[in-house]
């Protein structure tokens, strides 16, 4: 199955050395033009209607957000391309959209561009990418924030009050929600804990990260643990002890 894609990245080289990448590594990509800025990025992806883009987060004048936030449609697959970790990068995982880190790794760019293809084959709205629209829209309002998990099966949109625990296992982890349900996703818990942070969340332990808002007291016997509203019982290392009680108010 190919794709039709427009690239946006306001260096030149940048732009060259990803058209290269996707004709050696991604032939089913087939690039229907590039932009050097917001203004003509968003032209191209209005009149050309592409069904995947890449897009820079950092451009000058309007970045890359900005860009999205002024389109008239979303119905395409994304994949931020970024050279660092900047702002609003937690933002794009938050919301499980794709994004490559500069200098791409070939493999990396596959499996981006191979997720993509899945997705726009699914016919579905792109979910990941109103979500993130949503929560670029709302910053000031995390509470109201959905958190996009990856499962094996599908992708889940979460409340972050839902939550009530993380758990790691190896390069996966476990998410414990409020109605019972256990989910497991693809990504190690340390992707999560600067991501959930701002929303309450602590890390106890090098394999747990719980939801402050289900905590329901703190067991002294047996080292200490952390008792939550759904019976679970999460240990607390002693390096970490001082610091979760006092972000508990214990």
């Amino acid at each position: 199955m190919s794709m039709t894609a427009i690239l946006i990245d306001d260096e030149a080289n940048n732009l060259d050395n990803l058209s290269r990448l996707l004709q050696q590594y991604c032939p089913e990509v087939n690039i229907i033009g590039t932009a050097m800025n917001a203004v003509d990025g968003r032209q191209l992806v209005t009149t050309q209607q592409p069904e995947l883009v890449f897009l820079d987060i950092q451009m000058p004048g309007e970045n890359g957000f900005q860009l999205l936030q002024q389109l008239p449609r979303h119905d395409f697959q994304l994949i931020f391309v970024t050279a660092y970790e900047q702002y609003g990068i937690q933002a794009v995982k938050f919301a499980a959209v794709d994004y490559l880190l500069k200098p791409i790794n070939p493999q990396e760019l596959q499996e981006a561009v191979g997720k993509a293809i899945l997705r726009q084959g699914e016919k579905h709205k792109n979910a990941q990418l109103e979500n993130l629209l949503q929560l670029l829209e709302r910053q000031s309002f995390k509470e109201e924030h959905r958190i996009a998990l990856s499962t094996l099966k599908e992708t889940r949109f979460l409340y972050t009050r839902q939550i009530i625990r993380c758990e790691s296992d190896n390069n996966y982890c476990y998410f414990f929600l409020d109605n019972g349900e256990k989910l497991l996703v693809s990504k190690p818990i340390y992707e999560y804990e600067p991501m959930l942070k701002e929303y309450g969340f602590i890390r106890c332990h090098q394999s747990h990260l719980i939801n402050k808002r289900h905590v329901r007291s703190w067991v002294r016997e047996d080292g200490g643990y952390l008792l939550l509203d759904n019976g679970d019982t999460v240990p607390v290392s002693r390096s970490k002890k001082e610091a979760v009680l006092q972000a508990l108010g214990f």
